[in-house]
């Protein structure tokens, strides 16, 4: 029976400093060259992906923008997708009339772009914005019209916790919205993407599409509690949040431990 095994990246592969270990790197990547079909699921986008998972040999489908896209890693072909509709003019305009002005991400004219307004931006938002400093799909924009041009498919609002809650909770029923922590830097973040766009419907889609016949997951936050509802087994890093670790099939050593990748060495079978 082939297994499938997906992991989520920041607080479960990656270590608290955005970086894997060489020990994650050269099991994992011993265990794929023996025949273990491992991806990983993330609510990064493929560039910053990439980057921070450099070393490892992951050749099959990556799930990236928390299941908005599945995309070949080695082609960078988007292999399925989630866009927003149309009415999603009608969030823009509440979120601009209470002074939220989020980083937009989208395909202008086929490209990838996330949109920001400079000065709107919250201390929140520059912080991110100063860790993706020289990346290639940044787009300052002057006005909304321009914030909202283009295939859009992901936002992200970085603000206080008395604005956002709000509209997570007006918005988490009609959209897939993440409404957290960011672990790095504090800051709460409510991220709102098409319904159909989860970590949950991506597994799925890359089980069916490599054609396994069980799935394992592993991740440390909210945002891969419907992945691990899913899976067949589920499996929390030490340092989760509580409220994943209650679901989980166990609970595993943290990811500055490298927790997964030593799951996976006494675990997977190759």
């Amino acid at each position: 029976m082939s297994n499938l095994y997906v992991s989520d990246l920041d607080g479960t592969l990656l270590r608290s400093n955005e970086t894997l270990s060489k020990f994650t790197i050269d099991t994992i990547n011993t265990l794929i060259s023996k025949g273990m079909l491992f991806s990983y699921a993330t609510a990064r986008s493929l560039v910053t992906a990439k980057k921070v998972t450099c070393g490892l040999n992951a050749r099959f489908p990556l799930i990236v923008y928390n299941g908005a896209f599945i995309m070949d890693n080695v082609t960078e072909e988007i292999l399925a997708a989630n866009y927003f509709e149309d009415n999603i003019a009608n969030v823009f305009a509440e979120l601009f009339a209470n002074d939220i002005y989020p980083i937009v991400y989208a395909y202008i004219n086929g490209v990838e772009k996330f949109s920001f307004i400079q000065e709107k931006c919250t201390v929140g938002m520059q912080k991110f914005l100063q860790s993706r400093k020289g990346d290639k799909r940044i787009n300052t924009v002057a006005t909304p019209e321009e914030l909202i041009k283009g295939n859009l498919f992901y936002i992200t609002c970085i603000d206080t916790p008395e604005k956002l809650e709000p509209f997570y909770k007006k918005y988490k029923d009609k959209y897939h919205a993440v409404y957290q922590r960011d672990i790095y830097t504090g800051e709460q973040w409510l991220e709102i993407m098409p319904k159909k766009a989860s970590k949950s419907n991506a597994v799925k889609e890359l089980k069916k599409m490599l054609k396994c016949e069980k799935m394992v997951v592993f991740g440390d936050g909210k945002n891969d509690i419907d992945m691990f509802e899913m899976s067949d087994e589920a499996y929390a890093v030490e340092n989760a949040d509580e409220e994943l670790k209650l679901i989980a099939t166990n609970i595993i050593e943290s990811n500055n431990n490298d927790g997964v990748a030593k799951w996976l060495q006494e675990n997977a079978g190759y």
